[in-house]
């Protein structure tokens, strides 16, 4: 081997250290894995949507809080996710989505226009395509009684849950960052779907500061832990969580609010999901980019070996929650297996970068 390849390859490997020193966890059952694996697949033509809806408020101050969330992760995602503003469909509550939200509004977040917009995503979205809801505003009550606030009469949880039984041949995320948003949140629990509350219980009804940390989560890929260039819903979730922690802490503040997340289908929210976990397996392997090739800026074999890059890290993720379907020697030979493969398309790609 010539000397600069082996150097490339020493480096790839180092780069590749934080994903290795976590494969010997623990893995959650079998059947999760299985339904991972039918989900999330991100192939260079998958389509990618986001639809953010922005509830009403009460005082100047929250409305320009939430006007200022959504447009920030607006930007963000057409910056540095490859979305564009096609990708994204933006709903104002009517008394901001004319004078204050400018050119990015798409329509108006009362049932008439939630619908309207989830209709017109049926018939665009096709088979393996990601959508991810984003709820920024106020939510109340827990069981049947669960709402998210709209101008008009509000959504509960099990009519939103049925909005997204429409989709049931994409995979989904949502990402509640409402007060109170938990009992909404279980009814959107499903086959193929990751689910993120901002609070643990109908009692965490004050205002959560989740939804600031998980859009600075995305800015810059802040939330890449394992350093390859993406950012996983997993990921954005556990950077979040720890900033609104490390945020209560500063202010000599109990924590009033609790993030969860679910990827099971089971309506229970994980606390701390991942390896060893109930929720994680999904969540890991839901990236928020967008891998369509022209996003990618490569050509020729950079570009055949990112895409091969990803579809290894992919699976590395998907052999660890499967661990306890495999004996022990023939795991790790798996494992060692996908990561020298993804070691030499490391070090090549880095060759040709």
């Amino acid at each position: 081997m010539k000397p600069f390849a082996s150097t490339a390859l020493a480096l790839a490997a180092c780069a590749l250290a934080t994903l290795a020193v976590t494969v010997a966890a623990q893995a959650p059952a079998a059947s999760a894995t299985r339904l991972a694996s039918e989900h999330f697949l991100d192939a260079p033509g998958t389509a990618k949507h986001v639809v953010m809806i922005v509830g009403p408020s009460v005082g100047a101050e929250t409305v320009s809080r939430f006007r200022q969330w959504a447009h920030s992760l607006h930007d963000i995602l057409i910056r540095d996710y490859g979305y564009s503003n096609d990708s994204i469909t933006l709903l104002h509550d009517p008394d901001a989505a004319g004078a204050n939200s400018g050119a990015r509004a798409d329509g108006v977040s009362d049932r008439e226009g939630i619908e309207a917009a989830f209709a017109g995503l049926q018939a665009r979205l096709g088979d393996g395509d990601q959508l991810t809801v984003y709820l920024i505003g106020h939510g109340s009550g827990a069981g049947e009684q669960a709402k998210f606030h709209i101008v008009g009469p509000d959504f509960s949880g099990g009519e939103f849950g049925r909005i997204l039984d429409a989709f049931q041949r994409q995979s989904v995320v949502v990402i509640n960052t409402t007060s109170a948003s938990y009992g909404f949140s279980t009814f959107l629990s499903g086959e193929g779907r990751v689910v993120i509350s901002a609070t643990r219980s109908a009692a965490e009804k004050y205002d959560p500061v989740f939804s600031r940390h998980f859009i600075k989560a995305l800015d810059g890929r802040a939330a890449d832990l394992d350093r390859n260039g993406r950012v996983s819903m997993l990921e954005a979730f556990q950077y979040a969580k720890a900033k609104v922690e490390q945020w209560y802490e500063q202010q000599g503040r109990l924590a009033s609010e609790h993030a969860g997340l679910d990827d099971n289908g089971d309506s229970t929210f994980s606390l701390d999901p991942g390896p060893g976990a109930a929720d994680g397996s999904l969540a890991e392997i839901a990236y928020i980019d967008i891998a369509a090739r022209e996003t990618l800026n490569l050509t020729g074999e950079a570009l055949e070996l990112r895409l091969l890059m990803q579809q290894l890290e992919r699976s590395v993720f998907l052999l660890r929650s499967s661990k306890s379907d495999y004996l022990e020697a023939d795991y790790w030979r798996r494992m060692e297996n996908l990561l020298v493969e993804l070691a030499r398309a490391t070090a090549r790609f880095n060759e040709l970068q």
